[in-house]
């Protein structure tokens, strides 16, 4: 059975999410494993119940699948499975990710630097002078900026990466066969040449409301850091934020007057540390340590306990680099975030790595 249509099979059944279709392929060993596997030892996974894989065989999901296969295979659609090479890293590293995304355009997004940005679609004149000067400030640093290709912010954040020769990708609430807002369409093309569109719906998708929570994940996940332009005290914006800070990534919003409307979102992340105060482009920068040059004398290996091969790794990398951050640290390692981090626990007991501000690392 092929592998795509596997896996849109598991995607397209009503009681499985990606966590538990990504605890199968894992358990099992692929796709068409798990969908030729009985269901009696599927059943003694944890977690995975007689609901779960109730209608492996329905007719309709096959049906839907065909058809999304033919879709696919015509406007060539390209779909990066979890746990290919060039999946989004940080994406990888949050336990709801896609199990598959569906994209289209011209973008590289390994070891990249990626930042999102999000506001309200009612975005006033300051906000959107703001969100241009602050790409404008990215631009030494090439950084990809990611957001939601919708009305207001998003559409601004794509704009000015654009004109500032920057890749920009538009994660979507619906499929690659329609765009949405429509008026939007014109800009596809400029997206497309230098980045492109993310999604994880299919194209017999319904398109609602929820699919904009569903998609944001996708914004905060694959985004080392989150910029919230501005926001009322309630919205989708903030919701990202949220998302964002809950898989450790830094988030930047930027304050305004308690009376105003559209800051009260972005004054609520400030006042509950849940975002750092944003002015200017050295605020994000100092952050996210992409200006470190620090070189310390490093100690020999031998001088210090014994190092398994995942911990050897780290050390070498830090005794090249320097001062490091802890997401460099993982893309540059290939680590998952959950095993370096009980890593860089396990080094620092052994005095040889120490932590600094802004989750940098160092050897002693």
């Amino acid at each position: 059975m092929n592998s795509l249509r596997a896996l849109l099979i598991l995607k397209k059944m009503p009681n499985l999410g990606d966590t538990s279709i990504k605890k199968l392929i894992q358990t099992i060993g692929s796709a068409e494993e798990v969908l030729l596997e009985k269901k009696a030892n599927l059943l003694t996974i944890p977690g995975i119940g007689a609901h779960k894989i109730k209608g492996f065989d329905d007719p309709n999901i096959i049906k839907i699948v065909d058809s999304e296969m033919h879709f696919i295979e015509k406007e060539k659609i390209n779909c990066i499975h979890f746990q290919d090479d060039n999946y989004p890293f940080l994406l990888k590293q949050c336990i709801d990710s896609p199990v598959i995304l569906f994209t289209a355009g011209n973008y590289n997004v390994k070891k990249q630097k990626i930042i999102s940005i999000v506001g309200t679609r009612k975005v006033s004149k300051h906000g959107i002078q703001f969100c241009k000067e602050i790409v404008a400030a990215l631009k030494p640093y090439n950084p990809i900026i990611v957001s939601g290709f919708a009305y207001g912010t998003d559409i601004t954040a794509h704009k000015a990466a654009l004109e500032e020769g920057l890749q920009t990708i538009a994660c979507l609430g619906h499929g690659l066969n329609q765009i949405y807002p429509k008026s939007h369409k014109r800009y596809m093309a400029d997206v497309e040449s230098n980045g492109g569109f993310f999604t994880d719906f299919i194209s017999t998708d319904k398109f609602i409301p929820q699919n904009f929570l569903r998609r944001n994940r996708i914004i905060a996940g694959m985004s080392e850091a989150t910029i919230v332009i501005e926001s009322a005290d309630k919205g989708g914006s903030l919701a990202t934020a949220q998302m964002a800070h809950s898989y450790d990534r830094e988030v930047f919003a930027v304050p305004g007057r308690y009376s105003d409307a559209l800051s009260m979102g972005c004054n609520k992340l400030i006042k509950n540390h849940q975002a750092h105060l944003l002015t200017n482009v050295e605020d994000i920068v100092t952050n996210l340590n992409w200006d470190s040059n620090d070189n310390h004398i490093q100690p020999q290996l031998d001088l210090f306990p014994k190092l398994n091969k995942d911990e050897e790794k780290v050390y070498n990398f830090l005794k090249q680099h320097g001062s490091e951050h802890i997401d460099n640290i993982a893309i540059d390692c290939d680590l998952p975030m959950y095993m370096l981090s009980s890593l860089l626990l396990n080094l620092e007991l052994k005095n040889v790595i120490r932590p600094l501000p802004g989750k940098l690392f160092e050897l002693i």
